[in-house]
């Protein structure tokens, strides 16, 4: 007679005989149970570790990384809803066709009417109505500008990049946000088929002002006059077009340098391109025309052999950089310069 190993009792055979007992004891069990629980949860906990793993790599893929005023600036990719309170922001996204749920009340090019009356009224350039923005539930706010001040209060609404234009490499920086926006929206063709149209528009407008002399850039407001040169806003127009300007220096300020009509008659361009601020932003105040229109100016080579070319001022001023504008700027400048417009 034998004892069982787990029990200690005797346990009889068919023949009599007693054999020890196959099955182990309650507490013997439970043990082996909580091994097997313990084996179960540490597979689990492994397998979560790479689920989540696998999603926050996922999520990094969606992800795309977008140059800005700011710095680079990582942003989720494809954002639904989008409110652009910069008017080149608009411009651009536009010519991707990408559809906006807020821009300004008053985007001031009639190129973009479409866009005006499609989407909602988010404040102004300069003061964005937060409440009605925060309304949209925004995955994406574009600033820029002069809406670049209100950065750190439109990112408490949403995830917001400052895609501001300014300064030398005006026109690098334009298509580098072209790309960013096509990017961003899984439109990468079509912005380089836009790109691929500005180069065209952008030789023609070199080939048009090669060797027909210096030029001036003139901004009137009203019966005040400034002008503009290389890292200006407007300076790109000298950089690109590789077009002479007739003073060099020129103070790089926002509003130009102040300057008098006898500086114009001393300078006396070759060329005079002219921007009115005051028709850029709905101000009926004295026309550039009329502003230009003295003895003064009269005496310059622009105005003796009529080479003052008017820009569309809401383009340049209002909506620089943007693509359609800088399509439209150049435009004005290659038919102003071969004389066909």
């Amino acid at each position: 007679m034998t004892r069982n190993f787990y029990s200690g009792r005797p346990t009889r055979t068919a023949l009599g005989c007693r054999q020890p007992s196959s099955q182990p004891p309650p507490a013997f069990q439970f043990f082996l149970l909580y091994v097997v629980f313990l084996m179960a949860l540490t597979n689990l906990r492994t397998l979560l570790s790479v689920a989540a793993i696998s999603l926050g790599s996922a999520a990094v893929a969606d992800d795309v990384t977008l140059s800005t005023y700011r710095g680079d600036t990582q942003v989720a990719k494809a954002p639904k809803t989008i409110v652009a309170l910069d008017i080149a922001a608009v411009d651009t996204l536009n010519a991707l066709n990408v559809p906006l749920a807020g821009v300004p009340g008053n985007l001031y090019v009639n190129y973009l009417d479409q866009v005006a009356a499609s989407a909602k009224p988010a404040g102004s350039l300069f003061e964005p109505d937060f409440e009605a923005i925060a309304m949209m539930a925004p995955d994406l706010i574009v600033a820029g500008g002069r809406s670049s001040k209100q950065y750190e209060a439109l990112a408490e609404i949403a995830p917001t990049i400052d895609m501001t234009i300014w300064g030398e490499g005006h026109m690098d920086i334009a298509l580098d946000r072209l790309r960013g926006y096509g990017a961003l929206m899984g439109k990468e063709a079509e912005a380089a088929a836009l790109e691929a149209k500005f180069n065209a528009a952008l030789s023609a407008a070199q080939e048009a002002v090669a060797d027909k002399g210096t030029a001036l850039i003139v901004l009137t407001n009203g019966p005040k006059v400034s002008v503009y040169g290389k890292g200006s806003r407007f300076g790109w127009v000298h950089e690109a077009l590789n077009l002479p300007e007739t003073v060099e220096g020129v103070d790089a300020q926002t509003h130009g340098e102040a300057v008098s009509f006898e500086f114009i008659a001393e300078a006396n361009p070759d060329w005079m391109l002219v921007v009115d601020r005051a028709a850029a932003i709905g101000q009926k105040n004295d026309a550039a025309k009329t502003t230009l229109d003295n003895a003064l100016v009269a005496k310059t080579t622009a105005w003796q052999k009529g080479q003052v070319i008017y820009l569309n001022a809401a383009d340049i001023y209002i909506a620089g950089g943007g693509y359609q504008s800088v399509m439209r700027t150049l435009d004005d400048i290659t038919h102003g310069f071969n004389g066909d417009r």
